[in-house]
């Protein structure tokens, strides 16, 4: 099929990768305009623009979709191109009904959740974080509503005990991409199903805010939390007025002692970092000090010198 292509991040270049693969001609890409990043700021291409320039693709950028004037460059594709669809994979900007309309099949979605769970922004985080046993991919239609559309085709994934984010997010988007490719393969035959309305929950936006661990929480709630901030933004506590970023830690049999207050240091024994909880005890495994690298508690602690009390 002719395709315009709308996504931003490495979850839909894997997308984009698996339709050029199986022989889509992609007509158009839509993505963010190039954002400052790394340590100079400088400007930096999204992944997906720089698959899409790899294969000589045409690239389109704007700020925003609402004014009539920015759908120029979609209407072309379709009209004088042969675009027949619309694939969007986490584009970032919402595309309203006029968008949603142009192409003569409509626009299809590559979401990381099984709807209705989880839509929104950050399924991903939320599934681990929730404690779900399992997501997985949703194709959707689109519609003007936030990950409302009927559903085409779903493919669950297990969670694992030791998934972060960054780990879940890469199995999904192989299934994505694989997912697409078999929605557009049997287009003509699917048939759409709409969303029940149990079960609906959204997945809000990741705020840095949400990262400071909070002692008086559970600590498998804690350790879910250091799973689904992992590897953004990276869940912390403060120590001496900095923050310490937790990119790995675990639960401990027991249920703590009523004695222990949360947040009180348990053991450093140079092998491990224990903390006592409102529930339970969180063991520390893998930190990070301002400035520095991600190293093994023991590490950590070697260059602290934490006294045990």
């Amino acid at each position: 099929m002719r395709i315009i292509f709308a996504g931003t991040p490495e979850f839909a270049e894997q997308a984009l990768a698996a339709l050029i693969t199986v022989g889509h001609e992609i007509v158009l890409v839509l993505t963010q305009p190039d954002r400052p990043a790394g340590r100079g700021m400088h400007l930096q291409a999204s992944a997906v623009k720089k698959l899409a320039q790899a294969h000589g693709i045409s690239v389109y950028q704007p700020e925003r979709l609402k004014d009539p004037a920015t759908h120029a460059p979609i209407r072309a594709a379709c009209d004088n191109f042969g675009a027949e669809i619309m694939v969007v994979a986490a584009y970032g900007l919402i595309l309203p009904q006029a968008v949603l309309d142009i192409p003569p099949r409509g626009c299809l979605n590559i979401h990381a959740s099984l709807l209705p769970r989880w839509r929104g922004a950050a399924p991903i985080h939320r599934a681990i974080e929730a404690g779900d046993a399992s997501t997985g991919i949703t194709i959707m239609q689109m519609d003007a509503g936030l990950d409302t559309g009927a559903m085409l085709l779903q493919e669950s994934v297990d969670i694992s005990a030791d998934d972060t984010t960054g780990s879940l997010h890469n199995k999904l988007a192989r299934v994505g991409g694989n997912l697409i490719v078999n929605a557009l393969a049997q287009i003509d035959t699917l048939t759409p199903t709409l969303q029940p309305n149990a079960g609906v929950t959204y997945a809000t936006k990741i705020s840095k805010t949400e990262a400071q661990l909070d002692w008086s929480e559970a600590a498998e709630i804690l350790a879910r939390k250091i799973r689904a901030f992992n590897p953004f933004p990276g869940a912390t506590f403060n120590l001496d007025g900095e923050p310490v970023k937790v990119w790995r830690a675990e639960t401990l049999g027991e249920s703590g002692k009523p004695e222990h207050a949360p947040g009180q240091l348990l053991t450093t024994d140079r092998k491990a970092i224990d903390v006592a909880c409102g529930q339970g005890t969180l063991r520390l495994l893998e930190l990070q000090s301002p400035g520095g690298r991600r190293v093994t508690s023991t590490n950590w602690l070697n260059a602290k010198q934490l006294r045990h009390h």
